[in-house]
């Protein structure tokens, strides 16, 4: 989080998108953000579709993770850390875009919820 106010010197805010991880609203958290003109925003729960970073977790796990036999974690880290440097040289790569779109739909499908959280019902 330093490094992200560090970023901004000239004091604007920031906002940051949390899932609700208890640690995510640790005091010391929420007391330094206030200090340092950093919003927190937290998704609802149950809303992983509505957090922007899910559709990278699908492609990630796809491409370092699924039928992976991964020695150690030494390994495993090195093939994520090479997937990232990739995916960020690529970021509008046709391919990647494509993925993300995928991932999203199944995100927000996964539960049958649309935005708002009310199940979307279709009509008849």
């Amino acid at each position: 989080m330093r490094s992200i106010r560090a970023a901004r010197p000239d004091g604007a805010p920031i906002y940051v998108i949390l899932d609700n991880l208890s640690a995510h609203k640790n005091w010391r958290i929420r007391a330094w953000a206030r200090k340092n003109k950093v919003e927190l925003c937290f998704t609802p729960t149950y809303a992983s579709w509505a957090n922007p970073i899910e559709a990278h977790f699908g492609p990630l796990r796809q491409f370092t993770i699924a039928g992976s036999d991964h020695p150690n974690h030494v390994v495993q880290t090195r093939a994520l850390h090479a997937y990232l440097r990739w995916r960020n040289a690529n970021a509008r790569h046709p391919d990647v875009l494509a993925a993300q779109r995928r991932e999203r739909a199944r995100v927000r499908s996964e539960k049958g919820i649309r935005f708002g959280g009310r199940p979307f019902i279709f009509a008849a």
